[in-house]
């Protein structure tokens, strides 16, 4: 089929590839203009842009898909489908309409739970058991299309963001591919009224762990903020990412380090801290970055 992509972080990456690799054709890729990063703030290109030039595709970052020119752009392109994952930007009924079989959204998470931005952080921070991806006819909405394909996994105990994100970019990967195969076949079954929630876009402000609260909420915390933009707290007046915990028997005044081994009391149970990152350095494991503190059992952070 005759593709037109729209996407733009590390998890619309392997789609791109697993389309490619499945012998369709891209007709073009659009995605997020490059940005300012790094120490001398250049504009740096999104991970979609940067493998869709590897792969000697045509590619298109506008800032908006409103204008006249933009739509008339993807007209042009004659596209059979677009597929659109991550892109981070709201499609006008003229895109939508412009491929000749609509557009497909893949979306991780099980619609019409955590629709919106961040559904696979959400989905840890609220103790889902279960998450997975769905393949969306798109229409006018957020995320309230259509499903035409729906595959779950459980969400591990101790897994954050970071590795819940690669196994369902995998997991969407071969979705989209066996989407497309079967097309002609595939009935689109409207998502139901009922368990509708927004995944929010995660705010820097949520990020700060409050030892006082439930050692089930913190850890979910941790994790589901791991990597970006990572839970953090004050550990001799230095600010430090927490990017992996577990949680742990004890109990005790919120705060308090129950062991040697980075077991910090909740105000309820216990949660054991097991990497972290100071401000400037890379992450750590626990009892490599103890070797810079002088942490003991007692010790409140």
């Amino acid at each position: 089929m005759r593709i037109l992509f729209m996407g733009t972080p590390d998890f619309s990456v392997s789609v791109l590839d697993a389309l490619v690799e499945a012998g369709h054709e891209i007709a073009a890729v659009f995605c997020q203009p490059p940005r300012p990063a790094g120490r001398g703030k250049k504009d740096r290109p999104t991970p979609v842009h940067a493998r869709a030039l590897e792969l000697g595709l045509e590619v298109h970052h506008p800032k908006s898909l409103r204008t006249d020119e933009v739509q008339q752009t993807i007209r042009d392109l004659k596209a059979d489908v677009g597929v659109v994952v991550a892109y981070g930007l709201l499609l006008p009924q003229a895109v939508l309409d412009a491929p000749t079989q609509g557009c497909l959204n893949i979306h991780a998470s099980l619609l019409p739970r955590w629709r919106g931005a961040a559904p696979i952080h959400r989905a840890i921070m609220a103790g889902d058991a279960e998450t997975g991806v769905c393949i969306m006819q798109m229409d006018a909405g957020l995320d309230t299309g259509p499903v035409l394909l729906r595959r779950d996994l459980t969400i591990g105990i101790e897994e954050t963001t970071a590795e819940l994100h690669d196994r369902l970019a995998v997991l969407g990967s071969s979705a989209i591919v066996d989407t497309l195969a079967a097309l002609p076949e595939l009935t689109a079954k409207p998502q139901p009224e009922e368990g509708v929630t927004y995944a929010e876009k995660i705010d820097k402000s949520e990020a700060r762990i409050d030892w006082s609260a439930p050692a089930v909420e913190v850890d979910r915390k941790i994790r589901g903020l791991s990597p970006f933009p990572g839970a953090w707290t004050e550990i001799e007046g230095q600010r430090v990412k927490l990017l992996a915990s577990r949680l742990a028997e004890g109990q005790g005044d919120a705060g308090t380090l129950l062991d040697d081994a980075l077991t910090v009391a909740c105000g309820d149970g216990a949660v054991q801290l097991l990497r972290l990152q100071r401000a400037g350095k890379g992450a750590q494991d626990a009892d490599v970055f103890l070797r810079g503190f002088q942490l003991s059992k007692g010790d409140v952070i």
